[in-house]
């Protein structure tokens, strides 16, 4: 990358970065009232109306101000106006803590909303460093700085209780004083500014600036913004004490609560600027609009009660919302808001790029009129009306008015355009007169990389590196996530028993083997998935699937009454973290050169598996415990009188799958030459040696994954005087850990060679738990399954290792037209596909060693039968490991002693040329 294009990725960062934090500090400032409010409401002994006045005037100042704010940045430059604003809010919140009466705080109100206008100087300041194709996603980026009204509901509650509301106003003045100091310390000039300043050019004047606001177009966008973020303001501010009152939650409760629709109204706001920059923004609108007007409805309908005159009496029932719906819906609607937000920004600096800091101040002028508005609109129809619902009402009839309005306009303007000669229509159709196609030309999305080559060296050095290691450190976690929820149900169901759930041990070996079952089969699909949609795309999608089996877990377990078919059912589902593995992998393969494949497969197997340690660890602890508060539901009694909160070994992990979900998205990447149909993979069922790979990986991985599932419950069956749940986590503890750190250990002796030994060792292995069993010792039990937990991990490295050696060596075979550069990318697709689907394969060992102990129990009232099998399966496997591939003339023998080249190896002309 040049030098001057390096400087300037730095300056965007830089002003991307400190301008989001310090816009987030001042919009935790801007809405302290949302909590200290409820405190000065009691105090002082206010109404609705006049407590919705207090908490939208810092609202009003912050809104009126942005226009000139936005003005005086182009003019000024945001260094200089974004600090002094910091400055006079923060002055003015301090003395807020010495206000006395309503009226006084309502003057010091009026100071303190100034933090609002930081985002009209932001919008200004940032959008200049950005060129226009990424502007939305830059803006949408700074936006995010409205997460700083769930900063100020997470921790002002507990401020508050500690030192009292005046203790919280003066600590967020002290924060803002310091970040504005900050902020002008270490920001530069932005380049039009500093252009302007090294020209002596002068700034536009007023009128010049405030021109574009004749346009009907502003003023539409206005009206919308007047709904994503006005009412995301009000609701902010209404509801903790919406939930006070209405649920009768504690203040911390309502603030924490209230924080999820901070959160989810914020932080998407930049995957709406990535959206609209990528879709365009009237899409994301109507997107906006419509799912807000389904949530606003279910929100805004009032509990009531229905009585129906039937033939054999009365009927009666209810509707209502609980608080458990009440706060996933808000959530929804909090997201959409950010998508929208994002959009209506996306338009201003495309066609008004040298006024954005007058239209974007304009727009978030009447955008923020709304977040005073509207709080005070709520308070008096509340009072009116005396319907705790009448502020969704509001907000339902607005977006129904928005929605209304933009469609008609977009009509309008489409069959206006239409007629245009030779001129497509562009993007925003409803602003056509403004519209110029070289401004609409779609911009090819950063995620994508056109050009991969990891075995070139100097490729891999300066920049392959270092993004192959941050989409293997972000597939990690998701894949160890992806393993928790899978594998759940081998904890769940040792406990189902003891809070009433009356199954067999049969149909309970039959819950733990079914996730084993239906993850194996989508394997097969997945490991197709990569090539055909990328693997950012499908690494997102697939890692928020985990999302449905983790609530239906948490919700079913909760009554005993529930059917067996139902958690048949979600023991299926947890199939999709199994599915995971093979897409996750195959994406993976495609990152890394052929020197390092081995241990990068390895790293993120290894680390992914650990997910099943990690959920057998902290399964145990997290369901002693309400670990979720009222959110969590109540605990069930055991049959031995104590408590369980068995729905959190599903709830668990739901914030973390939303977090790893988002990294996938924000993080990851897509190859360009990675793609592939599947009718170009299905090449792959045509090769021997991908049937032959099935075989030994399930000896490997499918014995780690179907001894983590089956080992609970045997060991349970075993040893019943031993609390077996401590202690299990440790095999796939060791397995996971030592797949991680022994696939040097291939790279270095060659795969073929320790995979073979893995066997031996394995079988030794099962004649050890054999004879512990017998002799009834539980030490002995554990510590030879945790032997044979660590060879299935260098087993499960060592396998992996042998396919790319394999296909390189066949494809040049079997496709002799092939040149060297296309027979390396097509070595590399097959492999990728081979790997996917022998973990596919592999993976049925979670349903069958599982159901082959359950059945040998059933049959026999022992698990030796079961025992034997695995013993005669390990035994073929070390023979076709040593027939194919690692005696004398096998295929890898002389590969894997440097006896010969990988016949596809590039040649120094032909480096980095795999996909």
């Amino acid at each position: 990358m040049p030098k001057q294009q390096a400087l300037n990725a730095a300056d965007q960062n830089r002003a991307l970065g400190l301008s989001t934090f310090a816009f987030t500090i001042c919009f935790a400032v801007w809405t302290i009232f949302a909590i200290v409010g409820i405190e000065i409401k009691a105090e002082l002994g206010l109404n609705d109306t006049q407590f919705g006045l207090l908490v939208g005037t810092p609202i009003l100042t912050g809104s009126l101000t942005r226009l000139m704010l936005g003005i005086w940045t182009d003019q000024r430059g945001g260094r200089i106006v974004f600090p002094l604003t910091m400055l006079a809010s923060a002055a003015s919140t301090f003395l807020l803590s010495y206000a006395e009466n309503y009226y006084v705080m309502l003057l010091a109100a009026l100071g303190l909303g100034l933090a609002g206008g930081g985002f009209a100087v932001g919008v200004a300041y940032v959008s200049k460093f950005y060129p226009q194709e990424r502007q939305g996603a830059a803006l949408g980026f700074f936006g995010m700085g409205n997460v700083g009204a769930a900063v100020t509901k997470f921790l002002a509650p507990w401020v508050m209780v500690a030192i009292g509301w005046q203790g919280v106003a003066q600590v967020w003045a002290g924060a803002l004083a310091l970040i504005a100091v900050l902020f002008y310390l270490f920001a530069k000039d932005d380049p039009e500014f500093a252009a302007r300043k090294a020209d002596g050019t002068k700034a536009r004047s007023l009128k010049e600036q405030l021109e574009p606001l004749k346009s009907e177009q502003v003023w539409r966008f206005s009206l919308y913004y007047f709904f994503v973020f006005g009412a995301f303001v009000a609701l902010a501010l209404w509801l903790p004490q919406y939930m006070v009152s209405l649920y009768g939650v504690d203040v911390k409760t309502a603030g924490m609560l209230a924080a999820t629709f901070s959160l989810s109204a914020s932080l998407f706001r930049a995957y709406g600027g990535m959206l609209s920059d990528k879709y365009g923004a009237r899409r994301i609108m109507y997107a906006t609009f419509g799912v807000s007007l389904v949530c606003l409805f279910m929100l805004s309908y009032p509990a009531t009660d229905y009585v129906i005159h039937g033939i054999r009496g009365d009927i009666v029932f209810s509707t209502s919302m609980s608080l458990v719906p009440f706060v996933i819906t808000v959530f929804v609607l909090g997201f959409f808001m950010s998508l929208g937000k994002a959009a209506v920004y996306k338009h201003i600096p495309v066609y008004y790029p040298d006024h954005v800091g007058s239209v974007g101040g304009m727009v978030g002028m009447v955008g923020g009129l709304g977040g005073f508005i509207l709080p005070i609109v709520f308070g008096a129809v509340s009072d009116l009306t005396g319907i705790w619902t009448s502020c969704f009402m509001v907000l339902f009839a607005l977006v129904g008015i928005a929605l209304a309005w933009m469609h008609i306009a977009i009509r309008q303007m489409e069959q206006k355009a239409a007629g245009m000669d030779n001129r497509s229509l562009p993007e925003f159709p409803e602003m056509a007169d403004l519209h110029e196609e070289k401004k609409h030309a779609a911009a090819k999305p950063s995620k994508v990389l056109a050009e991969w080559r990891p075995e070139d060296s100097e490729f891999w050095e300066q920049t392959g590196e270092r993004i192959a290691r941050r989409n293997l450190f972000i597939s990690i976690p998701a894949l160890l996530l992806a393993f928790a929820v899978w594998m759940v149900w081998s904890v769940v169901v040792a406990k189902l028993p003891s809070i009433g759930f009356d199954y067999s041990t049969d149909q309970l070996f039959w819950l733990a083997a079914l996730p084993g079952l239906s993850g194996a089969t989508l394997r097969i699909f997945y490991s197709f998935m990569v090539p055909i949609f990328g693997g950012r795309l499908w690494t997102t999608l697939s890692t928020a699937s985990l999302l449905i089996p983790a609530f239906g877990i948490g919700y079913a377990v909760q009554n005993p009454e529930t059917p067996y078919v139902i958690f048949l059912v979600l023991a299926l589902l947890c199939g999709f973290g199994g599915g995971n593995f093979a897409s996750s992998m195959s994406n993976i393969s495609f990152f890394f050169p052929k020197a390092q494949k081995g241990n990068a497969l390895a790293l993120n197997a290894g680390l992914g598996n650990l997910g099943v340690s990690v959920m057998q660890f902290a399964v145990p602890l997290v369901i002693v415990a309400g670990v979720f508060g009222i959110l969590g539901g109540e605990p069930q009694q055991t049959a031995e009188g104590g408590e369980l909160w068995l729905q959190n070994a599903g709830f668990i992990w739901v914030p973390f799958i939303i977090v790893a979900t988002m990294l996938a998205w924000f993080g990851m990447n897509d190859i360009a030459d990675a793609k592939a149909s599947f009718a170009e993979q299905s090449v792959i069922f045509q090769r021997k040696h991908n049937w032959l790979m099935c075989w030994l990986y399930t000896g490997t991985f499918g014995s780690f994954i179907g001894f983590s599932a089956g080992l609970p419950l045997l060991a349970k069956h075993q040893f019943p005087q031993i609390d077996v749940l401590q202690f299990v986590f440790l095999g796939p503890l060791v397995g996971a850990l030592s797949r991680a750190a022994t696939g040097w250990v291939s790279d270095r002796w060659g795969g073929a060679r320790v995979t073979f030994w893995v066997f031996v060792l394995m079988m030794l292995g099962v004649l050890a738990v054999a004879y512990f069993i017998e002799a009834g010792s539980w030490w002995g039990f554990l510590a030879a399954f945790i032997f044979m937990f660590f060879m299935t991990g260098v087993g499960n490295a060592s396998t992996f290792q042998m396919i790319p050696n394999i296909m390189r060596q066949e494809v040049p075979r079997l496709m002799p037209q092939l040149t060297r550069e296309a027979s390396l990318r097509q070595s590399e697709k097959e492999s990728a596909a081979i790997v996917g689907f022998t973990s596919a394969i592999a993976a049925y060992g979670a349903f069958f060693i599982p159901k082959s102990f359950g059945s040998a129990i059933s049959a026999t009232g022992s698990p030796m039968a079961a025992l034997w099998g695995f013993f005669i399966f390990y035994a073929s496997c070390a023979s076709l490991t040593w027939w194919a591939y690692s005696r004398r003339g096998g295929l890898l023998h002389d590969i894997e002693r440097g006896r010969a080249l990988v016949p596809a190896e590039p040649t120094n002309q032909l480096k980095g040329a795999t996909a």
